[in-house]
């Protein structure tokens, strides 16, 4: 959807005028790691060092960007998602079948765009991603080039998504160092008067992944999977199956079926951990191998505080850290710590954030009809189409809620950030 620049003449603040033009380009799927070895071998040498741009669980685009742009929420976590007031599983492949139509836009932060991929590129990219990405490079390119030049000018390449996901880690370094070459010429040809701020959307597991069979483990337990929950439909579950990815969404017939379906699900292999509310408390209960524990939140102004709570084991491997907050007396009577506190602590973790993270999948609306269960698969698994998965041979994914699909990147040709940014603060990094 292309807004031929006017769409930032009114969310900028006096690009030319008080700060310099800037040109934003978030790359799909692209980790921190892989552009931090892009830079060590000498690419994007005009940028900055890569700051971790934390994507929100599950960390797929649609939720990664609204969130970071201040955007209104997807209805679900992909095109296939589950409606919770209609009760029945909606959307799908149809999406992406002709012109990119106001039903087809999932969040107003694609209104900000001023490019991206023609629709139908969205669903080839896993088919032909060499030939995506190389159409859709050359074309930013060109509309960047015949821009206004007094506009801030926003751009989303999907393709680095599909090179990942089918063809690996190999072809998009590859296709790094072209584009590499683009920007160089970009900036030289800009100079500093354009500011080039380029980021991604969530990071990605980078090793070749296998099919979890949930709906097989489901039915072995009692439960009826289906595309409709008639009225307090005890024991059947929804569980739409889309991209092949990290994750898992889980919507129940009756809301107390949840604690007993998250303790069905950590004994199937693939599932590192499921995540459900807990009654109508502000908490919820994260169950994995090692155990469960409870997280909870407390509002004491000007504070949020949060507490994890071992309750048979420690699912999220944060032991450690609890025992740090209790050395350096961060801890209230009650077992709770500052939110600063706690991410100061946890954004470097294999769960990065772990407690807000983790919390605001459920209780935060980042999408418009959130599951009953969450389920975050361990690197290596995913879930999604079984008819998409048999001619697909993936080489990496993302969804979880682990550090490599959590840490996306973010990095500027004339800014330095903070070494972790939370998605939910990105915005005044890119629009401000």
């Amino acid at each position: 959807m292309t807004n031929n620049g006017n769409n930032f003449s009114h969310h900028q603040e006096g690009a030319g005028r008080v700060r310099a033009r800037r040109l934003l380009l978030c790359l799909d799927g692209v980790p921190h790691e892989v552009i931090r070895a892009a830079k060590g071998r000498g690419l994007f040498d005009a940028f900055g060092a890569p700051s971790k741009l934390l994507s929100p669980f599950p960390t797929m685009t649609n939720v990664a960007l609204s969130c970071m742009l201040d955007a209104s929420a997807p209805l679900g976590y992909e095109s296939l998602y589950f409606d919770k007031q209609a009760r029945e599983l909606r959307g799908g492949a149809r999406k992406y079948i002709g012109r990119r139509t106001p039903d087809k836009i999932p969040s107003s932060y694609m209104d900000r765009l001023d490019y991206q991929e023609p629709l139908a590129f969205e669903f080839l990219v896993y088919v032909a991603p060499e030939t995506v990405w190389r159409a859709d490079m050359q074309r930013f390119r060109e509309r960047f080039r015949a821009a206004p030049q007094d506009r801030d000018y926003f751009a989303f390449l999907k393709g680095t998504d599909g090179l990942l996901h089918i063809r690996g880690r190999h072809r998009l370094d590859a296709a790094l160092e072209s584009l590499d070459k683009i920007l160089t010429e970009i900036h030289d040809w800009c100079g500093d008067e354009t500011e080039i701020v380029l980021f991604s959307d969530h990071g990605m597991n980078l090793e070749e992944n296998r099919r979890v069979h949930l709906q097989t483990h489901l039915l072995r337990y009692g439960y009826s999977v289906t595309d409709y929950l008639g009225k307090r439909a005890r024991h059947s579950v929804a569980v739409p199956a889309f991209g092949l990815c990290g994750y898992a969404a889980l919507y129940c017939g009756s809301e107390e079926d949840a604690p007993a379906l998250a303790d069905v699900l950590v004994a199937l292999e693939g599932v590192d951990f499921a995540v459900h509310l807990e009654g109508t408390e502000a908490a919820v209960i994260v169950k994995g191998e090692s155990g469960a524990a409870r997280i909870s939140r407390r509002v004491d102004e000007p504070d949020k505080l949060y507490r994890y709570e071992q309750l048979t084991g420690d699912p999220l491997q944060l032991a450690p850290v609890v025992r740090t907050l209790t050395e350096e007396n961060l801890l209230d009577r009650n077992g709770f710590a500052t939110d600063d506190a706690w991410y100061a602590r946890t954004a470097g973790h294999i769960y990065p954030d772990a407690l807000a993270n983790i919390y605001d999948s459920l209780h935060a609306p980042r999408v418009g009809h959130t599951a009953d269960v969450l389920v975050s698969l361990k690197d290596g698994y995913y879930y999604g189409s079984s008819l998409f998965s048999r001619f697909v041979r993936l080489a990496a994914t993302h969804g979880n809620a682990l550090c490599a699909s959590t840490n996306a990147f973010l990095m500027s040709t004339r800014r330095t950030f903070p070494a972790h940014v939370r998605a939910h603060d990105a915005r005044p990094y890119l629009l401000g």
